[in-house]
């Protein structure tokens, strides 16, 4: 028996990756933390409310989480994640909102949970393949990222429509970073994942944008249904989830596309980044404080 943590399952394929979990997992405890409601119920399901843009918030859903009476931590997806029309808009604390919730939101939120995963643990945070920057990962539509000073990237500027996108693939690079980071921290027997689900149609990731950005998207995923870029939301919550629950898929650290291991961009493989990322962010979030 065991707990698993998890963020983005109020619609799309995270509610379906939730209901596979608790669906395949009738002994363990699944654990959601979400700002809306949750379309699921069962005995073993328990919902903390949390806003992912404010430090607060989660520092007061992962002690409301700890003061549970529930078996050990073994699993963690962090599958919310936003993208937004501009890099104007802010968080709670007043960081770009896309690289505040994509990849602060979890710097913070593992770090305080760190202690409590137990060996075995398996940790997935959701990436993209937009990081690589190709049309062939971007369909032309999300610019590659831009990877700069982190105080830079987490700080709110002037930018449209085409850099808010840019801002969803450098955010999704430094999930990557990261999960790398977060590796080599981790004691013996964890595993930190970043994982992939490709082009699901419909998940509302584009919820912000405007009226015909998001009519342009529904349209490009109706014809993509037909071809083997997209994946429908049962399945894809399924895959999601079966990278919990299934054997382990490779050493930790390791990038998961569909359900395959893969290769990540060359650019993701940087020792340096990555350890600038982990200390930058720790200042941020104030990691080790109680503010």
């Amino acid at each position: 028996m065991g707990t698993t943590l998890m963020t983005g399952a109020t619609r799309g394929l995270g509610r379906h990756a939730a209901a596979h979990l608790l669906r395949s997992r009738p002994d363990d405890h699944l654990v959601v933390f979400a700002r809306g409601e949750v379309p699921l119920t069962g005995p073993n399901l328990t919902v903390i409310p949390c806003d992912l843009t404010s430090f607060a918030d989660i520092r007061r859903a992962c002690a409301e989480f700890s003061r549970l009476d529930l078996p050990p931590l073994t699993g963690f997806l962090g599958n919310a994640g936003v993208q937004q029309t501009s890099t104007s808009d802010t968080t709670v604390d007043g960081f770009e909102r896309t690289f505040g919730v994509n990849v602060l939101a979890y710097h913070l939120m593992l770090n305080l949970l760190m202690d409590r995963f137990v060996s075995g643990s398996r940790i997935v945070v959701v990436g993209s393949d937009v990081h690589f920057g190709t049309w062939r990962h971007g369909l032309g539509a999300i610019p590659a990222p831009r990877w700069d000073k982190v105080t830079k990237l987490a700080a709110p500027r002037p930018g449209g429509t085409r850099e808010g996108r840019r801002a969803y693939a450098t955010s999704k690079l430094g999930v990557i970073y990261l999960v790398h980071a977060l590796q080599r921290r981790l004691p013996a027997g964890v595993d930190a994942y970043t994982y992939n689900p490709g082009f699901v149609p419909g998940t509302g990731l584009v919820r912000d944008a405007d009226p015909v950005s998001r009519a342009l998207v529904a349209s490009i995923g109706q014809v993509l249904r037909l071809t083997p870029i997209a994946m429908g939301q049962v399945r894809a919550g399924r895959i999601m989830a079966e990278t919990m629950t299934g054997p382990r898929p490779a050493e930790g650290g390791a990038y998961i596309d569909k359900g395959r291991v893969i290769p990540s961009s060359a650019e993701s493989y940087d020792v340096e980044r990555e350890e600038d990322l982990w200390r930058t962010a720790d200042t941020l979030c104030q990691v080790g404080t109680s503010a």
